[in-house]
């Protein structure tokens, strides 16, 4: 075996560790979480860790449902979610389509602003945004979550560089056979762009499912408390509450997300890959 062969060889190996510790990472912490929502809170610190629960107590799920309102939490996060979602799949398809199709004086400088936004840690616009919404009388109302979160900066990107693949000349043919600018997005654009609207709608799905900051600034009524929000009532006061019992909580609320990506998985795919469009 000559020095060459050796050397791929060794690449090839030291690669797959690589993506082995990566996996271990990744579904570690996962694995625990499962693992620890089957055992009793005793058993979730054992030492040496019991990764395969012996026994496993599956009242932890059902005490998830009678501790908390969980079916309130989910329909709040349902709501807010699904309202964000189409928000931002809707303004961010036309946004992005008019950053790369239409021209307009200012548009590479209004883009790069709008892309500077990105650079903007949440924790110091939300004093702000708290602020006017609590003097639009929004505050402790979904509505608080999900008007600031209508448009998204990163959503025009990833929308803007998937029009940019597309070829003028369809809009341009569109236009001499009499079509409007609007009709031309709606009914050539639009429908060309639904990988990329999908793989927004997935990521601002799993994004905002998942949310915690917003809703535990702006939300104080229970009863308007999102999942992520609502799961943290599971520790009781002090944190006195079963661990078990909320990593149960826990792993009911990744189920959707889980879902959507399972079923939605193909256009997710096609999204990501927008750069072999022809």
């Amino acid at each position: 075996m000559t020095a060459t062969s050796l050397a791929r060889r060794g690449a090839r190996v030291l690669g797959l560790l690589v993506l082995v510790v990566a996996a271990i990472a990744c579904f570690g912490p996962l694995l625990w979480t499962l693992s620890s929502s089957l055992r009793t809170p005793a058993e979730s610190f054992s030492n040496p860790p019991q990764w395969i629960p012996l026994n496993p107590d599956f009242s932890n799920y059902a005490a998830v449902f009678t501790d908390v309102s969980l079916g309130r939490f989910v329909l709040n996060s349902v709501i807010v979610t699904g309202l964000i979602v189409v928000a931002q799949v809707i303004t961010c398809t036309l946004s992005g389509y008019a950053f790369a199709m239409v021209r307009f004086p200012g548009r590479g400088a209004i883009f790069a602003i709008f892309l500077a936004t990105m650079m903007v840690p949440i924790q110091t616009t939300i004093i702000p945004v708290f602020v006017l919404i609590a003097r639009m009388g929004l505050a402790d109302s979904l509505a608080s979550l999900v008007i600031p979160a209508i448009g998204s900066a990163f959503g025009t990107f990833l929308m803007r560089q998937y029009f940019l693949q597309m070829p003028r000349e369809l809009g341009e043919a569109a236009t001499v056979d009499g079509a409007s600018r609007f009709q031309v997005f709606r009914r050539i654009y639009a429908p060309i762009a639904t990988p990329a609207m999908a793989t927004l709608a997935i990521l601002a799905f799993t994004g905002f499912w998942a949310e915690f900051y917003r809703p535990l600034i702006f939300l104080q009524s229970q009863d308007n408390f999102t999942l992520p929000l609502g799961l943290v009532t599971l520790q009781g006061i002090q944190g006195t509450g079963s661990i078990s019992i909320v990593l149960a909580g826990v792993v009911l609320s990744m189920i959707p997300s889980v879902l959507l990506f399972a079923i939605a998985q193909r256009r997710f795919v096609e999204g990501i890959t927008a750069g072999s469009f022809r």
